[in-house]
């Protein structure tokens, strides 16, 4: 693995450390205008196994040299209240297939076709600012299903909430009954993100910005 391309663990954990403390998003500002992200289904395929490595690199699991097949994806993103305030103490969770359609759970198909190399699962615990941060691969299709990625957040004394990002413009969208079926047409856009070219990666690299806003306040 080229020094240059993936870089150290160390240093991807300090760039991590770097993104999170920086912050453009006046708390609360244009509250008004955010639309609340809608709760979708969890799907069959959340791991029933959770891998030894659940850090935000997907790419890379534990020290392995090898990396997951998939063009890298940095997904980031803000976790905010009703308010447009940033939830702090929210777990956020990340899980889809890997680059051959094929989930880390015992009964995702064509387990014999798995990346092993794809950590498939990662947590992020955002930081003051609701920032979050993950380095995984862009979504690919498979069978039945438009490529998405799987979003859980974890805020204590509130229900677990699910939702999916999806790839703003693929074709497979206005096929795919789980996104159709969101009928409000403005949280159906707002679950569909742009995935842009990084100008400056000489590795083709893509990056998403993913906001989700729950529709209430965190109890004290």
């Amino acid at each position: 693995m080229s020094h240059a391309v993936f870089g150290s663990r160390r240093a991807f954990l300090l760039q991590t450390a770097a993104l999170a403390a920086t912050s453009l998003f006046a708390p609360g500002a244009f509250a008004e205008a955010l639309i609340r992200t809608p709760r979708q289904t969890e799907g069959p395929f959340y791991p029933d196994h959770l891998p030894l490595d659940t850090d935000n690199d997907l790419i890379v699991v534990n020290d392995a040299v090898t990396p997951a097949v998939g063009q890298i994806t940095h997904l980031t993103g803000r976790i905010l209240d009703a308010n447009g305030d940033p939830i702090r103490n929210a777990l956020i969770e990340i899980w889809q297939a890997d680059a051959n359609g094929v989930y880390l759970h015992s009964h995702s198909g064509n387990e014999s076709h798995r990346d092993t190399n794809f950590q498939g699962f990662g947590r992020f615990l955002p930081a003051s600012t609701g920032e979050y941060y993950f380095r995984t691969i862009k979504p690919v299709p498979y069978p039945g299903r438009t490529p998405h990625i799987h979003c859980a957040i974890k805020v204590p004394k509130e229900d677990r909430f699910t939702t999916q990002c999806y790839i703003k413009g693929h074709p497979q969208n206005e096929h795919d009954m789980v996104l159709r079926g969101i009928r409000d047409a403005e949280q159906r856009e707002s679950v569909q993100v742009e995935f842009k070219p990084m100008p400056d990666s000489k590795i083709n690299e893509v990056s998403a910005k993913f906001d989700v806003v729950l529709g209430f306040t965190p109890k004290a």
